[in-house]
């Protein structure tokens, strides 16, 4: 039976729905580990995807946001200290643009663009009206054997087209309890609202969606087309759910957003990985809870075709994510001394410019004049035109000169 140590393949999902559906498209599922590290609060279910030792673990229910997403991984990480590839795989919310067909069920991957890493954090706090967003801070791409996997994955479906539809409907097949939750919704369900148009509290079935100038019209599939559509781009991760389609659209204009979620910017300079959503809304107000638990099969399905890209030399030679993180850890450090340490020396330098501007002024003083002249003491002396009456009558009263 593997032991800790064995499980190369480090699996985080955030909600039920998500674990679930990783559990499900394990090829064999292990026993539940008999030890972990003594702060490691996770749940974890262990199995095999093709020949790789998988750990799956999920956020504690109610917790959500980047903060819960890294002690997470951090607590897989210690009690798991060889793992070497990390996938974030869940739901998140679409963004449609004329470009980037984008609906509900598909798969938006992260991926590197526009001098980004795959994955752009934001603040609401920090929007500015009228005003370009702002990320928060630089986020880590994945790794080369993962992106190089995505790339792989890419020419395979480009070139055969994928099987993830029928990998979902052969799961359900199997677990026929999870059919009503996870099956994919009848396409009338999939509507697109106007950006202006934003969910009815009576209920957007009923109401939003009775008026067809509220829809954005839009084609059938065609037979040749894939769907679900997988789409490679940047994610918009925050600790906020979005449910603006103004802002929404801002984002996908200004940096090319296809894709909110809410853990991936707590691990991705933590925990490096690719992050993987299946699209159950399109991040704005209306309701589509029951689109959830197919995009969390489609998610998983199509993360469980990615690693199976990855052979497991590959995946071995790769460093351990705990030692990769300790190397990125240094050059962090020796930068933060360097940009330190400048400030200092151009402190010091400062300070000698003013120590140096303080004693010419004293200089100055003492002398009484700007001549180049030495300021010696028969130059006192003379600049002296009578003195005070009494100057130095104390040293004849001294009692060292009396004796």
């Amino acid at each position: 039976m593997p032991v800790p140590e064995d499980y190369t393949i480090g699996w985080i999902s955030a909600i039920r729905p998500e674990y679930v559906a990783a559990q499900e498209f394990l090829d064999d599922e292990h026993d539940p580990p008999e030890l972990l590290s003594s702060d490691d609060t996770n749940d974890y279910t262990l199995g095999r995807i093709w020949k790789h030792n998988v750990v799956i673990a999920v956020l504690p229910d109610g917790d959500y946001g980047t903060y819960p997403a890294a002690n997470v991984a951090t607590n897989m990480l210690r009690s798991f200290p060889n793992v070497r590839i990390g996938v974030l795989v869940g739901i998140g919310g679409g963004v449609p643009t004329p470009e980037q067909d984008i609906r509900l069920g598909d798969i938006v991957v992260s991926a590197p663009r526009n001098g980004q890493g795959g994955v752009f954090e934001y603040d609401f706090s920090k929007t500015i009206q009228n005003k370009a967003f702002q990320h928060t801070r630089f986020l880590n791409q994945p790794p080369i054997a993962l992106r190089t996997a995505l790339t792989g994955i890419q020419a395979q479906y480009e070139r055969k087209g994928h099987q993830l539809e029928a990998a979902v409907t052969t799961v359900l097949e199997k677990n026929t309890r999870l059919q009503d939750k996870y099956k994919r919704p009848a396409p009338a369900t999939d509507r697109l609202f106007k950006s202006k148009v934003t969910c009815d509290p009576r209920g957007c079935a009923a109401f939003c969606a009775n008026e067809p100038s509220n829809l954005v019209a839009r084609r059938e599939r065609r037979p040749n087309e894939d769907n679900p559509a997988v789409h490679y781009g940047l994610i918009a991760s925050a600790n906020q759910l979005m449910k603006d389609a103004t802002v929404r659209d801002k984002l996908a204009a200004e940096k090319d957003v296809l894709c909110f979620e809410m853990e991936a910017a707590g691990l991705m300079n933590a925990f490096p990985c690719v992050v993987i959503r299946g699209i159950c809304d399109y991040s704005d107000t209306h309701k589509y809870e029951e689109w959830q638990g197919y995009a969390a099969m489609t998610a998983a399905a199509y993360a469980k075709d990615l690693l199976c890209r990855m052979t497991p030399s590959r995946v071995k030679a790769k460093g351990k994510i705990t030692e990769i993180l300790l190397e990125v850890l240094e050059e962090h450090r020796d930068i933060a001394k360097e940009q330190l340490q400048t400030p200092k020396d151009l402190a010091k330098q400062r300070l000698s410019r003013e120590e140096q501007d303080k004693r010419q002024e004293c200089r100055k003083l003492f002398r009484l004049t700007t001549s180049s002249r030495d300021a010696t003491y028969e130059w006192y002396k003379d600049r002296v035109a009578e003195r005070v009456d009494g100057t130095c009558s104390w040293l004849l009263g001294h009692e060292k000169f009396q004796e």
